[in-house]
């Protein structure tokens, strides 16, 4: 691919429409500075995308499009077209000429087309990706990039990387991928914050529809049953009066004797349990010593293992020191031969360097001889000629000196006219000067005032905004803090509440008696007439836990009364305390210690019932500190733990890891009251702190609108610039003083200077007649001398040469003996080495042998031990198998006895219930026989008779069960007395709701998959980038190198260092150049010269990697100079065969080197223009190659 033509028309200067062709393989732009060269770069990086105006060295970018001159209107359009040939198919696209252009009009309009077609500039960045075309890629250098790319600017090399390697693509698609996972996200969340709403208003909606339909369903079902069960009962309640008798009495037999065979059960698993128990601790403590042993085994084992490691390891040090022997002895004598050999070359060597040191000093002889004639002619002359040079150079100095004083005078005699047409211009002004300063002086101080004032205005309403918004984030804090409290409070309340209305926990009799109407309505609950605090209410709980459910009452009768009623009813059991039974009870008085504290005086309760708490906690004490019990005299107190973990009492100790819902019985009442008060107390807060935040942020909000920036800034910028403008005239007036009175004194001094040179220059008018004269008399005299000078000279370079050439031969021969006597103590040095190492390698080769004889006793005894661990690890682990499988067996025996220990016993419930509810039928059933018409007529206004004459179908007799029909139609009957109001439009607005929540859920699943595949892309991407960077990475760094020695020398050291290999898409890349001599720590410290040949190394390296088809350098070489200048030359041309080079420089070797010159020109002021040069037909000759030739 190779760039065609470049088209401009009112861009920048050029306002004629220009075209540039490039169809050579090196181009040159030309011209003046200010001619605008620089422009066809900047229409090249503009038309390629660049949207900074910086990077085109403008403020703005509308500044693009020509301005106009003097003589021109200002241009309505800048236009750029460039053209490639798409002949390598670089592009893709199928066209093989691909031209790319952009408009911007002078109204912000701007366009972008695409061989003619408008597009976008993503369509173009797309086309041009990864080509190494772009207005930031490293296919355009400006001189300033060099200093960008060395000190990584902005990341500019990693940035080169990537285009090269190929990567910038990935790297768009990982930020696209990123900023559409970034609003997946976003959409996330506002699908979970929209179904998190629909899910509240979701769940209230089904319950109501729930409700409803369930009610519905309820009384048509119920409705149904009650017909039948009444269609059922006459026939039935008959018979089941004649059936419960025997049938009752033939249970009661089978409860029984289930009874007696529970029991039995139940003393073969505590015996089966007991020896088990003994078997399992026997079992562990054969475990133990199997592993012990099994310890012991592996430790010997791997002692064993190391000594065979240290043989292998002394006999390969064997092998290696015979080997060293026999090396030893080869060597010993090969050094004793060489160095007989090196004695004898040292004697004959110092032979002739005696001879020829004999012959230097005859040559030094004669040559001091010459020397001392040609010295004495020397002195003769130089004396002659240094009198006249200096004749000479006092002549010039006269000349000059007068001259100089000649023109000073006239100098001087003009700036004292001058000066005093000044002074009578500045007098006038001066006055002017002096009213405006008075003016200016009165409105600055006016001016300050009323700024200070604004400041100050200004500054106390900041103050009363910071206050007001710090008052307002701590009553949002309390707010918050309050609403938690109130939900925690609510959620509570609801719970105990609930939990006391259905006396959840408490047996059935409890319940039962809690709603017969024909009982004690006040009768409380022990666990509802007392309050404990939090931290002591599990201790209390726990010990009073037996008697939580007594029912208290006034006297015997009531007790007596609730008592006939749950024998009536067959509902169980309860117990009661009689409180006129604790009128006279007074507790014992026990002195205890500070720490101990009295269990009764924890308990809070109605005066009327504290005799019984106080009985019932008589002699019980709670400890703070646990280990207080060993102190404490048990025999008369029972001690509980404060935190509930443990009672003790004479002979017995209880307790054990705390319970989640213990602490939960005492007290719901009273902490029901408790609740409710803390609640409206915080509601109360609540909203007072609400109306207080409301005034709070109406107060922040006037302030925040009553901001004065506005008139400060006005304010603050008029008394600048009065400020400045006083300064400034003050200035002005200051130096207008001074100016006078310097020219003043100045005349003075002119006029004494003036006569002082005058009379100067007489004087050397008279010294240059004398030493014109003697000039002439020391040119003679110097003529006659140097012919005789001459002769003893070349008699002098004669001599001086024949001594050089003596003492090289002399010299050399030295060196000659020094380097063999170096190397026959080298080799004497060696033989003593070698001597050494053959007696020490001898000494350990013995030392080897006896270790080896130690190390293999010690295996031996490890072996024997190791056979006798195994043989007794094979016993025990036979007799540990034994217990085991007797423990598992006796295990198993257990487990039979519990599963039929728990057949048994639900046997035996469901034979009580099933006693219960044949009692329970037997004295219903007369009762029911008459209620049957009654409840016909009254719920449904159907008589008994009517009834009668419905019949049911014989299937339909013999499916239905009277007692289960009974018990549903009760059951019904209650729940549609107790459901509570209903919404009939619920099911309807739930069917809805229901249909939008499964559609979002359905798109918040969809979003969900589609972060995963964006997830999955982002590592995929960079996972071939990174793969992809490193690789291009090896290859650029070793092309670098390669580059930076052809532009120095073979010696130069140069690298590339990724700093962090293990991000390396966004690791900083070091450059590392040290030419040949110098050791710079970074490459700040290189020659202007030498960081533009390291970063055209580095341009070069990566043009290796991916040839960019086109390079554009702008003004580039200026740093360079001759030398490199080829240099840089040379290796555009080779890299030319596979990118053009569009070089703009001032550098004439650089010009003579291109293929076709453009000059840039300006034929009118302000508008530029282009004309051509082909230098493709001449011969080029690189200066320095001329030179050496």
């Amino acid at each position: 691919m190779r760039l065609r033509t470049l088209e401009i028309k009112g861009f920048k200067s050029f306002a004629d429409e220009t075209v540039i062709n490039f169809g050579e393989d090196v181009i040159g732009i030309v011209g003046p500075n200010g001619s605008g060269k620089s422009n066809v770069v900047d229409a090249v990086r503009w038309v390629l995308g660049e949207q900074k105006s910086s990077e085109l060295r403008l403020d703005q970018m509308s500044s693009v499009i020509f301005n106009g001159t003097k003589k021109r209107k200002q241009g309505g359009l800048a236009q750029v077209t460039l053209t490639f040939d798409n002949t390598k198919n670089l592009l893709p696209t199928e066209y093989n000429t691909v031209s790319i252009a952009r408009m911007l009009y002078r109204s912000g309009e701007s366009e972008y087309r695409l061989n003619g077609v408008t597009c976008r500039l993503k369509d173009i960045t797309n086309l041009l990706m990864d080509t190494g075309i772009g207005s930031n890629s490293y296919a355009i250098i400006a001189l300033g990039m060099v200093d960008e790319i060395l000190a990584d600017k902005d990341n500019a090399r990693r940035r080169m990387f990537e285009q090269a390697a190929g990567v910038s693509k990935y790297k768009v698609r990982k930020r696209e991928t990123l900023n559409k996972l970034k609003s997946t996200t976003e959409d996330l969340d506002r699908v979970e914050d929209l179904l998190f709403e629909i899910n509240n208003n979701l769940k209230t909606l089904e319950q109501q529809a729930k409700r409803t339909k369930r009610y519905y369903e309820i009384k048509e079902e119920y409705k149904q049953l009650s017909i039948k069960l009444a269609a059922l009962k006459s026939e039935a309640l008959r018979n089941q009066y004649k059936e419960i008798q025997s049938r009752l009495e033939k249970e009661e037999d089978s409860y029984r004797q289930l009874e007696v065979e529970q029991r039995n059960l139940e003393a073969s698993l505590e015996a089966g349990r007991k020896s088990n128990l003994d078997q399992e601790k026997a079992l562990s403590e054969r475990q133990r010593e199997v592993n012990q042993l099994v310890g012991q085994i592996r430790d010997k084992e791997n002692d064993r293992k190391v000594l065979e490691q240290r043989i292998t390891f002394i006999e390969q040090n064997k092998i290696k020191a015979g080997e060293q022997i026999s090396i030893g002895k080869a060597r010993i004598g090969t050094l004793e031969r060489e160095i007989e050999e090196y004695r004898e070359t040292v004697n004959e060597d110092k032979r002739l360097e005696a001879t020829l040191e004999h012959q230097l000093e005859q040559a030094e002889a004669k040559l001091n001889g010459i020397k001392q004639s040609h010295g004495e002619l020397k002195a003769g002359l130089d004396s002659i000629i240094q009198n006249q040079q200096q004749v000479e150079r006092e002549l010039y100095e006269l000349e000059k000196q007068k001259a100089v004083n000649s023109n000073q005078i006239e100098t001087l005699s003009h700036d004292i006219r001058h000066g005093e047409e000044e002074v009578k211009n500045r007098n006038s002004e001066i006055l002017s000067l002096q009213a405006k300063i008075a003016e200016l002086e009165i409105e600055e101080s006016t001016r300050r005032t009323e700024l200070e004032a604004l400041e100050k205005a200004e500054e106390d309403r900041r103050v009363k905004i910071m206050e007001g918004e710090g008052q307002l984030d701590e009553l949002k804090n309390r707010i918050q803090k309050i609403h938690r409290e109130l939900d925690s409070k609510r959620n509570e309340y609801k719970l105990t509440k609930s939990m006391v209305e259905s006396l959840e926990g408490f047996p059935e009799s409890i319940r039962f008696l809690s709603n017969a109407k024909n009982w004690s309505k006040n009768a409380p609950l022990l666990s509802d007439l007392i309050y404990v605090e939090v931290d002591y209410r599990v201790a209390i709980e726990n010990f009073l836990e037996p008697y939580l459910n007594y029912y208290v009452v006034e006297n015997l009768e009531e007790a007596h009364a609730a008592v006939q009623l749950l024998q009536s009813a067959q509902k169980g059991k309860a117990n009661f305390f009689i409180l006129n039974a604790f009128r006279e009870y007074a507790p014992a008085i026990t002195m205890l210690p500070s720490e101990v504290k009295p269990a009764f005086d924890l308990v809070q309760c109605d005066p009327a019932y504290r005799n019984l708490v106080n009985y019932l906690l008589e002699n019980v004490v709670v400890i703070e500190k646990e280990d207080l019990a060993k102190n404490l005299p048990t025999e008369t107190l029972t001690i509980l733990a404060k935190s509930g973990r443990f009672i003790q009492r004479r002979f017995s100790l209880s307790g054990g890891s705390i319970g989640l819902f213990e602490g939960k019985k005492i007290g719901r009442k009273k902490n029901l009251e408790i609740l409710e008060n803390a609640i409206k107390r915080a509601e109360e807060e609540e909203n007072k702190l609400s109306t207080e935040l409301y005034n709070l942020k109406s107060v922040v909000e006037n302030l925040r609108s009553q901001q004065s920036r506005v008139q400060i800034q006005q304010g603050q910028t008029a008394l600048n610039r009065v400020s400045q403008e006083r300064v400034s005239l003050a200035a002005r007036l200051e130096s207008f003083e001074a100016y006078i009175k310097g020219v003043d004194a100045k005349r003075e001094q002119t006029q004494a200077r003036i006569q002082e040179l005058e009379n100067a220059n007489a004087v050397i008018e008279k010294t240059l007649n004398e030493k014109v004269a003697k000039a002439d008399a020391a040119r003679k005299e110097i003529s006659n001398t140097d012919v005789s000078y001459r002769k003893v000279a070349e008699e002098l370079s004669q001599a001086s040469a024949d001594f050089n050439q003596k003492n090289i031969e002399f010299i050399r021969q030295q060196n000659k003996v020094s380097a063999i006597q170096r190397e026959l103590s080298f080799r004497e040095k060696q033989l003593d080495e070698t001597k050494a190492n053959l007696a020490s390698s001898q000494k350990s080769l013995d030392q080897s042998g006896e270790e080896l004889a130690q190390i293999n006793d010690d295996i031996e005894r490890l072996q024997k031990e190791l056979l006798a661990s195994y043989a007794l690890r094979k016993e025990k682990e036979s007799t540990l198998t034994e217990v085991e499988q007797a423990f598992f067996q006796a295990r198993g025996g257990i487990h039979e006895i519990e599963d039929k220990l728990r057949q048994f016993t639900k046997k035996a419930q469901e034979t009580q219930i099933l006693i219960n509810n044949l009692k329970d039928k037997f004295s219903d059933t007369k009762y029911q026989l008459t209620a049957v018409a009654e409840r016909l007529k009254i719920e449904f206004g159907m008589s008994i008779n009517d009834h009668e004459s419905l019949t049911l179908a014989e299937g339909e007799k013999e499916t239905l069960n009277e007692t289960e029909l009974q018990m549903k139609t009760e059951r019904l009957k209650n729940r549609l007395d107790n459901y509570g109001e209903i919404n009939p439009m619920a099911v309807e607005a739930y069917d809805e709701m229901k249909e939008r929540h499964d559609a979002i859920s359905t798109q918040r699943d969809d979003i969900l998959k589609a972060k995963e595949d964006l997830l999955t892309t982002i590592k995929e991407i960079e996972e071939t980038a990174t793969a992809q960077f490193l690789d291009a990475f090896g290859k650029v760094r070793l092309y670098f190198i390669d580059v930076f020695r052809s532009l120095f020398t073979m010696d130069d050291a140069a690298d590339l260092i990724l700093l962090n290999s293990e991000d390396p898409l966004e690791s900083d890349i070091e450059i590392v150049a040290k030419p040949k001599g110098k050791r710079p720590q970074t490459i700040s410290q290189l020659s202007g010269g030498e960081k533009t040949l390291t970063a055209t190394a580095l341009l070069f390296a990566l043009y290796l990697l991916k040839p960019a088809p086109f390079c554009i350098f702008d003004e580039v070489d200026a740093p360079l100079d001759d030398a490199n200048i080829e240099k840089f030359n040379r290796i555009i041309k080779q890299f030319s065969k596979d990118s053009q080079f569009i070089i703009v420089t001032h550098n004439k070797q650089t010009m003579a080197a291109v293929d076709t010159i453009y000059g840039v020109y300006m034929a009118e002021q302000g508008v530029s223009a282009v004309t051509q040069v082909d230098f493709s037909s001449l011969k080029h000759e690189a200066v320095l190659e001329g030179v050496t030739g």
